[in-house]
This record gives structure tokens, sequence and C-alpha cells, in this order.
């Protein structure tokens, strides 16, 4: 008998001893890294010219967001049914949240796609009339990731009219 309790008590501390398999290892690896969050990518936003807007047919109502200090140049549009920026090369566009606040000119505050979307913020009491069909807003443009990370957000001016 007692032959035999030495005999499992050895068996269980070599059982505790011994190092996890590879197998075990890489799933305990696997595990952990499904379970992290990347950090957030952040984005350079790359202005948007005529080409592209001619190219896209970008045309029509909606507001476009110019950064501070970034000159006149926008980096985002906001229609009536979609949002755009250019991730470097890559127009983004993404789908109106119809859901959302409606800004001037048909544009939306909150645009939704697979892997950003897009807020943008005016503060619509302070705007001012820049053209004949245009209007200026102090404005804050704020971009995340798939993981509602921000990977974008600066102030600026959205301009908005048709």
């Amino acid at each position: 008998m007692r032959t035999t309790f030495l005999m499992l008590a050895a068996a269980a501390l070599a059982a505790c001893s011994e190092a996890p398999s590879e197998e075990e290892r890489a799933a305990a690896v696997a595990e952990v890294e499904a379970h992290q969050t990347p950090p957030p990518e952040q984005l350079d936003l790359a202005p948007i010219r005529y080409r592209e807007i001619e190219q896209h047919d970008l045309f029509g109502a909606g507001c476009s967001f110019a950064p501070d200090g970034g000159g006149l140049a926008a980096v985002a549009l906001a229609m009536a049914d979609t949002g755009h920026f250019l991730r470097g090369s890559e127009l983004v566009t993404l789908a109106a949240d119809k859901g959302s606040s409606e800004l001037p000119y048909l544009a939306r505050r909150k645009y939704d796609g697979k892997a950003f979307s897009m807020v943008l913020d005016l503060d619509e009491a302070a705007g001012r009339q820049s053209g004949e069909e245009t209007s200026d807003y102090p404005a804050t443009l704020t971009i995340r990731d798939s993981n509602e990370q921000v990977v974008y957000r600066k102030a600026g001016i959205a301009q908005c009219g048709a």
C-alpha cells in the first residue's frame, strides 16, 4: 500500500513539474494574442484634390474639412450618403449614419465603414457665410479604427455648401 502511494505521489509530482508541450505553449500564445488590441495606427490624411473629386464623382452638397495649419485643402468630405478621406493614395468611403444629426447641406455628423468611422462636429452657432452658397464653421474631425481607437483628431474649418 505504501509503495502504491509513493508511486502515485511521484507520478503526480512528475506531472506537475513537466514543462508544457509545444502545442500547449502555442495554444496559450494564440489565446493571449487573440485578446490583445494592437496600438492604433495614426492616420496622416492626404488632401483631396480636384483630381480625386472628378475621378470618384464626389460632386454635390455637403461639408469639406480642412485642419488648422494645413492650408485650405480639404482632407475629408461629408456628403448626404457618403463620407470620404484619403489614406495615402487610397480613397476611403464610409456610409452616412442616417440616425446621426444632420449638418448643413445634407451632411451627417457620423459616417461608418468596415475599418473606420468618422465624426464631424460643427459649431453651427459660430458659422459665418463665406460665399454665395457656402458657410464656414469651426469643426473637429475624429476618425476611429475598427477597435474604436482614435486614429485622427484635429480641429479646423468645415466649409459647407452646394
